[in-house]
């Protein structure tokens, strides 16, 4: 878009390139191992489970307009998070995101400590006499806690339900995820204890 081409253009020792009218991806890419490649289909966000309208409600009530695009936007964002991606979002932005661990549950615990600890702000102290000021405190207080209220995407299932109760714990609302563990029973069982959404895409973003 022009606008865009406009903001990018006032950076410095940036190169826009303009690909052919018509231009697609490959539609599978390579990522080199020891002694081979491995070869995956390209990652895009045009499957039938990247439409909201054909999510299934596993859990809770139906989310409302404001909640649903909410998940939308954390669903489409959390596929540019690699392996064991978990991406919180509130009010149209990412508030949190754990990404690149072994395993899902370690991914959820960093994305609610993103969301609840960056931005909280460090002042100093200032003695009631000469006014100087004393060494730094963090004040607690100021902490954003943005994961409560917030809602949740997970790129591939549960596997348990533990990663998904390290999400509710923290407050989160709402969780969109592909589904298809063979402990979804147990997943979707926690989503109802707790008394939050939770659907099902049918579509994965787990990729390497």
């Amino acid at each position: 878009e022009p606008e865009a081409v406009e903001i990018l253009a006032k950076k410095k020792n940036i190169r826009l390139l303009a690909l052919p009218e018509g231009y697609d991806r490959y539609p599978a890419e390579m990522r080199q191992v020891s002694g081979g490649v491995l070869v995956q289909m390209s990652d895009k966000v045009d499957a039938d489970g990247d439409n909201p309208a054909n999510w299934t409600l596993a859990a809770g009530e139906a989310a409302d307009e404001k909640t649903l695009a909410d998940l939308a936007f954390a669903w489409t964002a959390c596929r540019a998070a690699k392996s064991n991606a978990i991406l919180l979002a509130a009010h149209g932005a990412a508030v949190g995101i754990g990404m690149g661990q072994v395993n899902r549950l370690d991914s959820c615990k960093l994305a609610v400590e993103r969301a609840n600890t960056l931005g909280v702000s460090v002042e100093s102290d200032v003695d009631g006499a000469g006014g100087a000021a004393g060494p730094s405190t963090t004040q607690a207080s100021v902490a954003p806690e943005r994961a409560r209220g917030a809602v949740a995407a997970s790129d591939a299932f549960f596997p348990f339900a533990d990663g998904l109760q390290i999400l509710i714990d923290a407050g989160v609302r709402a969780v969109v995820q592909p589904g298809g563990s063979v402990r979804d029973e147990e997943v979707v069982a926690a989503a109802n204890a707790a008394g939050i959404t939770m659907y099902f895409t049918g579509a994965r973003h787990f990729f390497h």
